[in-house]
């Protein structure tokens, strides 16, 4: 006889693999309480969080609540109030609907609830753990609901010791903050991280809730978007091209004030930028995009970050029309005129007046894999044509032993130029390159890449008792952020300070800078710092770095000579000379090329041709 081998899991493995879908940090379960109190029309939502969410997690709202019946169902596995039938998923205005995100919260962590509804005298207190129902009972508590999440992934230690630093959930964490509170304007939230308050945005319009979010400095960067067609309504901000970053932040794209990621429309707002911005660079946009849910699909993926349109052509091009008209409105691109009719413009006919079809002459016996007549049958004009073709491609014909030095060649290389002293002639190629000879070779250096690699080994190699010197701002400087910036400023104040900058955390998310480095008096206090946390966050993405040799690269890229310099003579000398002593004069801290060497005997072979 067989044995069986297929048997249904138990609930409480079932809601744990859920999770694993639904909840994948600290920062999955903040979105899905929020999304829940905004559903149950709360104005006012705090939420409090220990060790970035890992210890504590708690939302309280002034929603409706629920009585003791809903406030028991609402742990249950596809318990909802959003939808009672599949055609529901099209009509849907809710943000929670599929009934998964508190059985697979309360599978994985320690739950308490309590809730109260307006009308009932008392509210009820329920507590979970491990899915399992601990107790329900009768409770005061005002009127609204109030969720604790404790121990997240207690009983699961194997996907918490993959959670990452406290540092990183709370920018998740921020993140999904961020999100929801953009589209709802009408709610007040507050954000308290281990006892501090990090985010306190009040009730108001979008302007309001994007300058509380992310500073007052950037209503000055956008431009306002405003289109209604019959298909979908497009409204929110996008930036000034001038205003564009290298790293992919502050982009928040909302359809039906749900926050959602959709590569393809994405594509049509770098498209609306194209040859506006540079390469590699990024816009800010804050977009909203409202039409009938009957013409959307959230339905494709647990965390409904996804969304799929029945026409996606027709919402691309209303979207990349949309934002060149608004950017044109700015001067800054041509305009579209969506007053006009689309089609062909006829110029007025004239009375009386005979049209006759236009004429095209061309020749017919044109072949443009045939030399002219001229040069037909002339094995002179023939051989030369074939000569110039292959010219074309000399270049591409250099072994690529002779393009790229051996490691053997390079660390020579390096000790020959260490072993001089630049004190003879030099000149400045362009305001980019410094050119001089050496060893009776020519060496080109670039003076952007060379210094930086020079105040890179500065501040790298400063040890802790002999710390980089700050000099004193006779006025400091206030600086105000994002709180993810801000929660990476504190986060490296340390570093900072070691480094001869001077902070003191001023307000929620604002620093006052004191001193800078000594050698950082001739920059633009606040657009140095702002560009240094920027590079910092792109090398993070771009590189897995120690975070003082991060912040070292990040101070050089942006304290560095820049190109269109002119430099003196000594200016140059005195950069070379620097240059020689560090320790790989070659490279960037990022690996690009600093110089190029080209020997004495190459160009004796060049000249005997």
């Amino acid at each position: 006889m067989s044995i069986n081998t297929i048997a249904l899991l138990p609930d409480h493995v079932a809601n744990q693999i859920a999770a694993g879908e639904v909840v994948q940090r600290p920062a999955s379960v903040v979105k899905e309480l929020l999304e829940n109190a905004i559903d149950a029309g709360a104005t006012y939502i705090k939420l409090i969080i220990k060790d970035a969410g890992k210890s504590l997690i708690q939302v309280i709202d002034n929603g409706k609540g629920m009585n003791p019946f809903d406030a028991r169902m609402c742990f249950e596995r596809h318990a909802t109030s959003k939808i009672n039938k599949a055609d529901d998923l099209f009509t849907l205005t809710t943000k929670g609907f599929r009934g998964e995100a508190l059985a697979s919260i309360a599978a994985i962590a320690q739950v308490e609830l309590k809730t109260k509804q307006e009308e009932d005298l008392v509210g009820q207190h329920i507590v979970m753990e491990g899915g399992k129902m601990i107790s329900q009972s009768e409770c005061q508590t005002p009127t609204g609901t109030s969720f604790i999440i404790k121990n997240l992934f207690y009983n699961i230690p194997a996907r918490r010791n993959f959670l990452k630093s406290d540092q990183v959930e709370q920018k998740h964490i921020i993140d999904e903050v961020e999100r929801i509170a953009i589209p709802h304007t009408n709610v007040h939230f507050v954000l308290q991280s281990n006892g501090n308050e990090i985010l306190n945005l009040p009730q108001g319009n979008l302007m309001q809730r994007i300058k509380s979010l992310l500073g007052s400095y950037i209503q000055k960067e956008l431009v306002q978007i405003n289109e209604d067609t019959s298909f979908v309504k497009i409204a929110g901000y996008v930036s000034l091209p001038g205003s564009a970053v290298k790293t992919k932040k502050e982009q928040y794209f909302f359809v039906n004030n749900r926050f959602v990621k959709n590569p393809f429309l994405n594509h049509a707002i770098y498209e609306a930028y194209k040859e506006l911005i540079s390469f590699q660079s990024h816009p800010k946009y804050f977009i909203f995009l409202e039409l009938d849910p009957k013409h959307i699909d959230i339905n494709i993926h647990p965390t409904k970050t996804e969304v799929k349109f029945t026409d996606d052509k027709t919402v691309y091009m209303l979207l990349l029309s949309s934002i060149k008209r608004a950017l044109g409105k700015a001067n800054v691109s041509p305009s579209l005129d969506f007053e006009s009719e689309t089609g062909i413009q006829h110029e007025n006919a004239e009375v009386g007046k005979v049209y006759t079809q236009p004429k095209i002459s061309y020749n017919t016996n044109y072949n443009p894999f045939h030399s002219p007549a001229s040069n037909a049958g002339n094995p002179a004009l023939e051989k030369a044509n074939k000569q110039n073709w292959e010219s074309m491609f000399e270049g591409f014909k250099n072994n690529t032993e002779t393009v790229m030095a051996a490691p053997e060649q390079e660390q020579q290389l390096m000790e020959e130029i260490k072993k001089e002293s630049i004190d003879f002639s030099v000149f400045q190629l362009n305001f980019k390159y410094i050119i001089t000879a050496y060893n009776q070779n020519v060496m080109i250096v670039d003076q952007q890449r060379a210094h930086e690699r020079i105040v890179y080994e500065h501040y790298m190699n400063s040890k802790k008792e002999n710390s980089v010197p700050s000099q004193q701002l006779l006025f400091p400087e206030q600086i105000e952020m994002s709180a993810n910036d801000f929660s990476l400023v504190k986060g490296l104040l340390d570093e900072f300070k070691f480094l001869g900058f001077e902070f003191e955390v001023f307000g929620k998310n604002s620093i006052v800078v004191n001193g800078t480095p000594a050698d950082m008096q001739d920059f633009n206090v606040v657009q140095t710092i702002e560009g240094i946390i920027e590079t910092y966050k792109l090398n993070t993405i771009d590189a897995k770095v120690e975070k003082k040799d991060n912040l070292c690269r990040a101070i050089a890229k942006n304290i560095s000579i820049k190109y269109g310099k002119a430099l003196e003579q000594e200016e140059m000398k005195l950069l070379l000379n620097h240059l020689m002593q560090c320790e790989n004069p070659l490279y960037t801290a990022n690996g690009k090329v600093v110089m190029m060497n080209v020997e004495y005997n190459d160009v004796e072979r060049f000249f005997k041709k």
